[in-house]
């Protein structure tokens, strides 16, 4: 049943609760991001500490290098989106250790920096006037985490839009260039050098260890970083929530290859639905787990949305979605962001 509508969280109660915040951590994280300009052989994994707040997003160095994107012929529950194998190359970024928690969203959401700047009597500075600029959210009609826990615990229900645009916004306020990974960026995380169904091995049976899903997950998701972390040291790659990234869905995607190996391949999004999301929920069977599992969303995202015109910011019925980041190493151009990675159609505005 779809939850009972509930108040939303105070702005005071949210900006005590992220105030107060501060992540854990068994990771040698750097004090600050001071790490622009640096060779791949020089990144660091680091601690993107976000001002006016104590919330910290922990940023994981991933090497770029080259694998095999989608399923072998051999792998059980293999779909046909994920044909055929490929190849594709990949650079360095960093990537969030965690998938973005409600400490960290409502920052933005609930313009707690904002809050907290007047509270503490500080002027904004460069990045704060900038970041304040960005849009931010129109008010929920209801509590988005539907009673299941805010805090630690991943943010869910947003739309790609507002995953992106929280990326525009965290980019203003730090001076860094953060966004949605590709699939392809994804999926190479995930599988962190292996080329197994999952990060872990074959055997589903396995995921108890690693993942929350259907079984085990008491129909709720869980607070991030609870679970075994990848090879690579990120945690929930498979399941707790699902995770936006910034292509279209396109089932047939991987046999339009032209060349081999795939540099930074991305389906540039041209229409609302369907648009990808990977590594499955908490309200997930194992086989949507897959390292190389696609999913797209769709319309009935929105269908309990009483709003009219529905919200452009909030998907109603995708409780098992959330999002995580990434920083290239080599930020993009303007030019490069308007053409490839930040290039979305149609244009959302509120009505």
């Amino acid at each position: 049943m779809f939850p009972k509508l509930s108040p939303r969280f105070s702005l005071l109660g949210s900006l005590i609760a992220c105030l107060g915040f501060a992540a854990a951590s068994s990771t040698n994280f750097a004090a600050d991001a001071g790490v622009s300009g640096a060779s791949e052989s020089e990144m660091e994994s680091y601690l993107e500490v976000i001002d006016q707040t104590e919330v910290k997003i922990e940023m994981v160095a991933i090497p770029g290098g080259t694998y095999l994107m989608g399923s072998a012929e051999s792998e059980h529950d293999r779909q046909e989106d994920e044909r055929p194998q490929h190849e594709v190359s990949v650079a360095p970024f960093w990537m969030g250790k965690h998938e973005i928690t409600w400490n960290a969203y409502e920052v933005w959401g609930d313009e707690l920096d904002i809050l907290g700047r007047k509270i503490m009597g500080k002027r904004p500075t460069e990045h704060d006037a900038e970041a304040d600029a960005v849009t931010r959210p129109t008010e929920p009609y209801t509590d988005m985490s539907f009673g299941m826990g805010k805090g630690s615990h991943p943010a869910i229900s947003m739309t790609q839009h507002a995953a992106r645009t929280y990326c525009r916004w965290l980019s203003a306020k730090t001076g860094r260039y953060y966004r949605l990974p590709t699939e392809a960026e994804w999926e190479y995380a995930c599988r962190a050098g292996t080329k197994t169904a999952y990060s872990f091995g074959d055997d589903p049976k396995e995921l108890d260890t690693y993942a929350w899903f259907k079984s085990n997950s008491d129909e709720s998701y869980q607070k991030v970083g609870l679970k075994k972390p990848n090879p690579w040291g990120l945690y929930d790659m498979h399941g707790n929530v699902a995770e936006w990234v910034l292509d279209q869905y396109v089932p047939n995607f991987y046999s339009n290859s032209t060349s081999s190996p795939l540099r930074a391949p991305l389906a540039i999004p041209t229409e609302l639905y369907p648009r990808v999301v990977r590594g499955g929920g908490w309200d997930d069977e194992p086989a949507m787990l897959r390292s190389a599992a696609r999913e797209g969303a769709s319309e009935n995202w929105k269908e309990q949305d009483p709003q009219i015109p529905q919200s452009i910011w909030y998907h109603t019925d995708a409780q098992g979605v959330g999002f995580r980041i990434v920083r290239p190493l080599v930020e993009p151009s303007p030019e490069e962001k308007s053409a490839k990675w930040e290039k979305t159609l149609p244009e959302q505005k509120d009505l």
